[in-house]
């Protein structure tokens, strides 16, 4: 399986991190190592001074498809839930100013938490979906998929022109501005559309 996570998908935090506006969906590969499930703690690498979380809505692939027309986008994934991106700021600053890639940033162990997933069907409208991450009780990020740049259906039929889609694949689909370092003792919790879906401790 493959976690894809665009990048660059809300106007806000493009502009939080003073990056230009993508022509086209961008977007990297985590391996599966980096997956984090069940709400586990999360523990803080050594290797960063500046670990950062970013929310995102996910989409759980369900069948396999390559050049996917995005009329037929939304039969490709069967659920919907949250991850959260922990992205190792100080490194991915590094890497961008000496012009190298920045997996090393965003690919190692832990990196890519996920929540359990509900039926996209129990949705009424998927490009209106409302999620909140909370940091130790207080609101941090507040976004909403009506405000994604490139709509899961986009994402889909970009991505599926280069990569085969595969059952099981996971499609991290960006984050709202608000990003910010964690620390020890931290608690984040994850609501999409009013369910609580990730709830864990750094450690």
């Amino acid at each position: 399986m493959k976690i894809i996570c665009i990048g660059h998908n809300y106007k806000k935090h493009i502009e939080e991190l003073n990056s230009p506006y993508p022509e086209k969906p961008v977007f990297f590969l985590k391996p599966d190592s980096s997956l984090l499930k069940n709400n586990k703690n999360f523990y803080l690498p050594n290797f960063s001074t500046d670990l950062q979380y970013e929310l995102e809505v996910v989409l759980h692939i369900n069948r396999l498809g390559k050049h996917i027309d995005r009329k037929f986008a939304s039969r490709y994934y069967d659920a919907i839930g949250l991850g959260i991106d922990f992205t190792a700021r100080d490194l991915q600053r590094k890497c961008k100013e000496k012009g190298l890639p920045w997996e090393i940033a965003k690919s190692f162990d832990g990196s890519a938490v996920i929540s359990e997933f509900i039926s996209a069907e129990e949705f009424a409208d998927r490009n209106n979906l409302n999620f909140i991450l909370y940091k130790n009780g207080n609101e941090v990020q507040n976004g909403n998929t009506n405000d994604m740049i490139f709509s899961f259906d986009i994402i889909i039929e970009y991505v599926s022109q280069f990569m085969t889609l595969k059952t099981g694949d996971l499609i991290y689909t960006g984050t709202p501005s608000g990003v910010g370092k964690v620390d020890i003792g931290d608690n984040l919790i994850g609501v999409l559309d009013g369910h609580e879906l990730i709830n864990m401790k750094i450690k």
